[in-house]
């Protein structure tokens, strides 16, 4: 990871430009800091403070990003509302038709913000036949992964954003429309999920959500965030692992995916980063990781091991439809399927190894992002080492609805979020198991990772003893598969009968 450098100073003669439009309201900022003090320090910028003073009541802790706050909210003309007379002005109104934020969380390594336009809202804009509301994502931060990508930095400008944004590149890229670009030294990108299809109602097409993300673009406004000291470095942690050894947890290692499984027939994706120390995401083991679309004739494995739970087996780029840069194909499983342990023979379904009463937890304190009725769930940790999203998939949307994982939920490392499930668009849609994988922040937006080595060390933890990787057997144990009469001959001169 690497931390940028904000530029401050062209964000404070920004936010006065945007602010003098309303001369009126201009008179309430304040620009003159204090001489010969740090530029990181808040008396040098008395301006942000006053405007996240303001803005706070509907950005909660938004102060609390070391980055220029960009948001479709124009603070002035708002706050002129409500100076002629208007008691709580429409938010919309003074937010280009985006409804009030679905979601805002600021902390030390940036902010995230949701909003939603509404079927129909928006005025100017094309026609849509897509029925729900459409959901846009902005990210900022001040740290950003450097990845291995070969996809990175893709992209297209955007005439029509061009004089506001000149190194904006547009790209369609992990089932989403991007839009990166770099303002006041900061990495920044707005997001909309969609498909590269032709529209449909239950479905997003990419080219209808264009228009929606340049509105969105177009009204950004500085909307707070408070200069912090500078940060030359971002120091690296180690994952714990138990020192003494587990009598049975077995894996295979990173990248080994099951043969021809990958897509275009490409292999996996070796990746022995720890990417974050976290709780495993369910909550008692045994566990087991393996591949959960392809047949045991596939696997390789002997009939009944698949009862089992031991060795886990890597499943990252197996073959999906799904977009996944980090894979070699380009397209793969986004992440690790992850099955309790089976019930005994003849068990009932109501004994309590079932999976549905399995439960899910929070792999670390974090905020949830969901809407309504979806069936993802993701925990978004943002500290000051780590700006990282884990995200689950295949719990039951109702029931999530009615124990409030949505938006904004704040949870606690290892507190109940769910029970494992088989939604998938609808209920029986898959086999009992949950989806989990990771996503952390690059300059092209949020990326999925490997999540295989992250979950190892954290199940390590679970049952305090660390695992062993086939293939790493000592020496002894290669010498039984030598030839009988070269081990005699090693025999012999053991015991000192040959020469």
């Amino acid at each position: 990871m690497s931390a940028v450098r904000v530029e401050w100073r062209a964000v404070l003669d920004q936010l006065r430009s945007e602010i003098n439009s309303r001369p009126a309201i201009a008179q309430r900022f304040s620009f003159a800091g204090q001489r010969r003090v740090p530029a990181w320090d808040p008396r040098s910028a008395p301006a942000l403070v006053q405007l996240n003073a303001i803005n706070s009541a509907m950005f909660a802790g938004i102060g609390r990003s070391p980055v220029p706050v960009l948001l479709p909210f124009d603070t002035a003309a708002y706050l002129e509302a409500e100076a002629s007379g208007t008691r709580h002005p429409s938010v919309s109104r003074h937010q280009a038709g985006f409804r009030p934020v679905d979601l805002f969380h600021a902390g030390p390594s940036g902010y995230d913000a949701v909003f939603s336009l509404d079927p129909g809202a928006g005025d100017g804009l094309p026609s849509r036949t897509f029925a729900r509301p459409v959901e846009v994502q902005i990210t900022g931060s001040i740290l950003v992964y450097d990845l291995a990508d070969p996809l990175s930095g893709k992209g297209e400008p955007v005439r029509a954003l061009a004089s506001q944004f000149p190194d904006m590149r547009r790209f369609i890229r992990e089932g989403y429309v991007r839009y990166a670009f770099t303002r006041f030294g900061v990495p920044y990108v707005v997001s909309i999920q969609c498909l590269d299809s032709a529209p449909r109602a239950r479905r997003l097409a990419c080219r209808e959500a264009y228009p929606i993300a340049e509105r969105f673009l177009k009204a950004l406004r500085i909307a707070g965030g408070q200069p912090a000291r500078p940060r030359f470095d971002v120091p690296s942690e180690v994952a714990e692992r138990p020192a003494s050894l587990s009598p049975d947890f077995s894996y295979r290692p990173s990248g080994d995916i099951i043969a021809n499984s990958g897509a275009r027939r490409r292999g996996g994706r070796a990746d022995l980063v720890a990417y974050s120390q976290i709780r495993f995401p369910l909550e008692k083991a045994p566990a087991r990781v393996s591949s959960q679309q392809l047949a045991r004739r596939k696997s390789g494995e002997r009939r009944g091991t698949d009862q089992g739970v031991y060795p886990w087996r890597d499943s990252f780029c197996e073959a999906r439809s799904f977009q996944v840069g980090q894979c070699a194909a380009g397209f793969g499983h986004q992440g690790q399927d992850i099955r309790p342990a089976p019930c005994p023979p003849n068990s009932s379904a109501d004994n309590a190894c079932h999976p549905r009463k399995q439960a899910v937890v929070a792999v670390r304190d974090g905020v949830v992002i969901r809407s309504l009725k979806q069936q993802a769930a993701t925990l978004q940790i943002n500290t000051g080492n780590e700006h990282i999203r884990f995200r689950y998939m295949h719990m039951n949307p109702s029931a999530m609805d009615a124990d409030g994982i949505l938006n904004g939920r704040r949870v606690a490392e290892g507190e109940k979020i769910g029970v494992v499930s088989n939604y998938l668009d609808f209920p029986n849609g898959t086999s009992y198991h949950l989806h989990f994988d990771v996503q952390v922040f690059t300059r092209d937006g949020w990326i999925w990772v490997n999540p295989y080595t992250t979950l190892i060390a954290s199940y390590e933890r679970l049952i305090r003893g660390r695992g062993h990787e086939i293939g790493t057997e000592p020496p002894a144990a290669v010498a039984h598969a030598l030839p009988k009469d070269v081990l005699r001959h090693v025999a012999r001169q053991a015991a000192g009968r040959d020469n």
